[in-house]
């Protein structure tokens, strides 16, 4: 289970097989290699043709379904994504430098480490300008994020830490519930949203004018040189952070294209 965000930049790919049909390609390639590699772990030689498993989901009422799969079937679906993967390169959108590079994803359970670096990443008193942004945007949302605490209960899949990390800053406070329904509870990521955030988490400079930082909303043709990239991996970050640091670029590239950030959670 994952967090899955696409940059929404339309290209010849995406208007073949949509942004769905190449997702689903690509998560379904990655499934069909696990199965693959389970059955030979466990002594299975069976070709790949001859191996199926079974899935479950929800339908649209809301009823389990189980059904099964056959490896052949995914992987002969993600082999159309093959003679489309020459359209990534030099693409403004690749985040990763990889066929189809503008897809990524935040693997659960998110680790507690990651949502105290999120926290530690926002404004301080002593900036005033972010920091009075981000006053507003808690005041203004008078919402402590409550139904984020359903996804810590114990069996959940979704956080390492169970219980609500919080960092007080000046007069306000703000928790990890907060920060993920910040990010990923609001829908996709408009460019306008996308600047204000960049802003909070420090992903671009926000030492700016007033004036400069309120045009923000619409990135310059110009933003990639202006506003450059702030983070940058180290050696001691976990998975999480590692996958954040991803999700930050692809939200910056989103934001310089004038594009939208789509999020499936």
């Amino acid at each position: 289970m994952a967090i899955d965000y696409t940059i929404d930049y339309q290209c010849i790919p995406k208007q073949k097989l949509s942004t769905p049909g190449i997702l689903e390609r690509i998560k379904g390639r990655a499934r069909a290699q696990a199965v693959i590699d389970l059955f030979r772990k466990n002594g299975d030689l069976r070709p790949a043709t001859e191996i199926g498993f079974e899935m479950s989901r929800s339908t649209p009422a809301g009823e389990p379904e189980t059904r099964v799969v056959m490896v052949k079937d995914l992987l002969e679906a993600a082999a159309e994504l093959t003679p489309l993967a020459d359209h990534c390169l030099g693409c403004p959108a690749n985040n990763f430098g990889e066929p189809f590079g503008c897809y990524g994803l935040i693997e659960y359970p998110i680790s507690g480490a990651a949502e105290l670096w999120l926290l530690n990443r926002l404004p301080v008193p002593d900036e005033p300008l972010p920091w009075l942004l981000l006053r507003r945007a808690i005041e203004d949302a008078n919402d402590d994020a409550a139904e984020v605490s359903a996804l810590r209960a114990e069996g959940q899949p979704y956080f390492q830490e169970r219980g609500v990390l919080a960092r007080k800053l000046g007069e306000i406070t703000v928790t990890s519930n907060q920060v993920f329904k910040m990010l990923f509870l609001m829908g996709s990521l408009k460019p306008a949203y996308a600047a204000v955030v960049l802003i909070f988490f420090g992903v671009i400079p926000r030492d700016l004018e007033a004036n400069e930082l309120m045009r923000l909303s619409a990135s310059p043709e110009d933003a990639f040189e202006r506003y450059p990239f702030q983070l940058h991996d180290a050696p001691d970050d976990d998975r999480s952070i590692t996958q954040f640091k991803r999700f930050w670029r692809a939200l910056y590239l989103a934001w310089g294209l004038n594009v939208r950030l789509l999020l499936d959670t």
